[in-house]
């Protein structure tokens, strides 16, 4: 574990403040939930929660299902990173920290769509850089309680491939389906 030198007191409502700049790092917003642990030598340990990174084992075999149905790569996201991905590279998609435009995608509960040779394309990964690198695209979100809790993406790499009305319900229907069997 890494020492940061910072020390907080616990007020009398037994709260502790988690200073900016590490929260900044962790990518840790206001009204992220967070798990608690201890562990045996009797340190505290905090850890963002992820409704959807409970289910990757799920979430995976879910993603080989629609990859197959469709022909197309599908990756599905928490809020932070890709948890499953099939049809394509994994080391490409797999737990990467997602781009700062799918995060305002997913903020914002918008569903995206490209267009066969359309110019717009929202990288998925941080690291993808600028260069066109998807020919057809759809993103649906997935709402958990009224949240944003991650996303159903299909992506086609092909020349000249579409994405019709069939990949649209599907990845609605994904991203339904989860959202669903995440409220509480």
């Amino acid at each position: 574990m890494k020492a940061t030198g910072v020390v907080r007191r616990i007020d009398d409502l037994g709260r502790v403040v988690i200073p900016k700049e590490i929260r900044k790092t962790l990518r840790i917003k206001e009204g992220d939930p967070l798990e608690i642990f201890t562990d045996k030598e009797g340190e505290v340990i905090l850890k963002k929660y992820s409704p959807i990174g409970e289910l990757s084992e799920f979430a995976t075999t879910y993603a080989e299902t629609i990859a197959k149905t469709t022909g197309h790569i599908t990756c599905i996201t928490d809020k932070d990173s890709v948890i499953a991905v099939s049809g394509g590279a994994k080391k490409e998609f797999l737990e990467k920290g997602l781009s700062k435009e799918l995060e305002e995608v997913m903020e914002n509960k918008e569903i995206f769509k490209s267009k066969e040779n359309n110019e717009i394309a929202i990288p998925v990964t941080q690291n993808e850089g600028r260069e066109r690198i998807y020919n057809s695209q759809v993103i649906y979100p997935i709402i958990s309680d009224g949240d944003s809790i991650g996303s159903v993406i299909l992506i086609s790499k092909e020349p000249n491939t579409k994405m019709g009305e069939a990949e649209d319900k599907v990845a609605q229907s994904a991203a339904s389906f989860l959202g669903n069997h995440l409220e509480i």
